[in-house]
């Protein structure tokens, strides 16, 4: 923990601090139809014929039934297009190492991956995936799962900052703008800019490589060549970040030089992971005229992405127990699974901007770090991924909190909750809860059937605590709609059993529909609301005081949830570490 790591520290939350503004305001010229942007000369004419392909009027708005009913027919549209895609991949074009179409359940689990933006891999990209099968079953799906989730997000702030109002914006629009306004130009520069830092952009088929001395193993032919992937990467990582996607183009994710070529670029992805998310809240302040109300979330969602940096960067840093006791251990600390051009800090604040958003991209191998370091991308990820979280989804995943926290205030106080003027009832908080019971009951369940069942121990590549938290991460990356994994579980075994990918399909649809659901009925009731004005007795907000109370309501409401789940898992093997056991 040197003065390099927290100078970088630093440069990374001060540079997000100063982005969130401009593109906050930029996000708010995006989400009104009538907003004008430095784009419009150029795209206005690609959106009206968007609307005309469509068959779309951008002047008529929905409720809150047509726009959630527009949002699941255009996502299970995309999940047969994709699984269709995936199936017959080995007919079509680009796929210079012909490789075969994938089987049922794998297409199955990869298509609602990516359609619910968590890109769960239950496969190795360039061995698995052909060109065509990336840039258009799957990128496609990087950019609209992420206009989904801003539309979304943009939908409920809407309902909140309306009242007395029947609509809360029309969802072909909002994706459409979001698309061509937003994700598209940003991830064309992003992409030229990974190209400048080494990131390849080809269509070449694969390269082969003399290795200088031939790998052997015991009872297998000596390993002589490597084989090198190409392919059309720069333009897939630029959305897979940008859009807190994640799914790698190859296996090995941003530790792949290919993927993630330089320190800078590294810096600049996990930048660009937090930048919507955290443009959003100001989104948030802006609309309902309360800029104080939106820093106020920002801040809330920093002190605790700081205090998980801080705990992983702690844990990795001061290793492991049994390595120590081994005489194996390293001075700079736990490096097991790191790259060494990144190092603990590097490693550990990718860690923790990837599972803090619901990004998945990783650049080093989360099933090797300590226990304590394990369990911060875990519980991350349990809390709902609202710690800045995915773009759109995290915005309204706090907002859930927030009136859950107003709530709980007024309580407090003997007084009648209010959210901004609106007054908070029984519908709202039932609404607020099944959103987040559905995520609770989809992780617990699934972790503890897979936990007893023999699929889901035949899976796993450790045994006692530490496999646990294999099964456990698992289903709360899945549900969570992040898409990282402790890797060490397999998914897709060689006998072809399909217990993980559909059970890991399933809490995919699970943490994005059924968590959507309850919040657009939120929406839905916050618009109906008229306002009241401001008193003596109206609880703020803003300040130093709802930011505690946010933060202990997410944090509270998390440990009930799930640290019985997590201390059978990395705290128990926390202390087995201690104690110096193996296992």
């Amino acid at each position: 923990m040197n003065t390099n790591d927290w100078l970088q520290l630093a440069l990374f939350i001060g540079l997000l601090a100063l982005i969130t503004k401009p593109l906050g305001i930029y996000l708010t010229k995006v989400l009104d139809p009538a907003g004008k942007t430095p784009l419009d000369r150029v795209l206005r004419p690609v959106e009206r014929l968007s609307y005309r392909l469509m068959g779309v009027d951008p002047s008529r708005e929905q409720g809150w039934k047509s726009y959630t009913v527009a949002m699941l027919v255009f996502s299970a549209v995309g999940v047969l297009f994709t699984y269709a895609i995936l199936r017959l991949q080995h007919l079509l074009p680009l796929n210079p190492q012909g490789l075969p179409g994938l089987a049922p359940a794998l297409a199955f689990n990869t298509a609602v991956s990516f359609t619910t933006n968590t890109n769960w891999q239950s496969y190795g990209g360039e061995g698995t995936m052909s060109y065509f099968s990336q840039m258009v079953g799957l990128a496609i799906h990087n950019f609209t799962s992420a206009a989904v989730g801003i539309s979304i997000a943009a939908a409920l702030v809407r309902g909140i900052a309306r009242h007395s109002a029947s609509t809360l914006g029309n969802f072909w629009v909002d994706v459409t703008r979001t698309t061509l306004y937003l994700l598209l130009p940003v991830c064309l520069i992003f992409a030229v800019f990974l190209v400048s830092q080494g990131m390849i952009q080809n269509f070449k088929p694969y390269e082969t490589a003399k290795l200088v001395e031939a790998i052997t193993v015991p009872g297998q032919d000596p390993v002589t060549e490597q084989t090198i992937a190409q392919g059309p990467m720069a333009s897939q990582i630029a959305i897979k970040m940008l859009g807190t996607n994640g799914g790698g183009f190859t296996n090995a994710n941003a530790a792949q030089p290919f993927e993630n070529p330089t320190p800078l670029s590294n810096f600049i992805q996990m930048l660009s992971i937090f930048a919507i998310g955290s443009a959003l809240t100001y989104y948030l302040g802006r609309m309902t005229r309360n800029q104080g109300h939106g820093w106020t979330v920002w801040s809330a969602m920093m002190l605790m992405f700081v205090a998980a940096v801080l705990t992983c960067w702690w844990a990795e840093a001061h290793g492991n127990p049994v390595h120590h006791a081994l005489g194996v251990s390293v001075a700079d600390g736990n490096m097991e699974g790191k790259e060494v051009r990144f190092g603990i800090f590097n490693s550990s604040l990718f860690a923790t901007t990837t599972t803090a958003a619901s990004c998945g991209a990783v650049n080093s191998m989360h099933d090797s770090f300590t226990a304590f370091g394990g369990l911060v991308p875990l519980f991350l990820m349990e809390l709902g991924e609202v710690v800045i979280g995915g773009v759109g989804a995290g915005l309204y995943g706090m907002i859930v909190f927030v009136v859950l926290a107003v709530f709980i205030a007024g309580l407090m106080v003997g007084r009648t909750p209010e959210y901004l003027g609106k007054k908070i009832q029984a519908y709202d908080v039932k609404m607020c809860m099944l959103a987040l019971l559905v995520l609770t009951a989809s992780i617990l369940g699934f972790t503890a059937w897979a936990a007893v069942s023999a699929w889901g121990q035949a899976g796993l590549n450790n045994g006692g605590p530490h496999g646990f938290s294999e099964i456990l991460y698992a289903y709360s990356s899945a549900t969570g709609n992040n898409g990282s994994a402790f890797a060490g579980l397999t998914a897709t075994p060689a006998d072809g059993d399909m217990h993980y990918n559909v059970t890991l399909g399933i809490a995919m649809l699970i943490g994005r529909f059924l968590m959507i659901i309850p919040i657009m009925a939120l929406a839905g009731s916050m618009l109906k609301k008229k306002v009241s004005p401001p008193s003596a007795g109206t609880f703020p907000v803003s300040g130093v005081t709802f930011t505690v109370l946010l933060i202990g309501t997410v944090l509270l409401i998390g440990a009930l949830n799930f640290l019985p789940a997590l201390a059978l898992g990395p705290i128990v093997e926390h202390f087995l570490m201690l104690n110096g056991q193996l296992f």
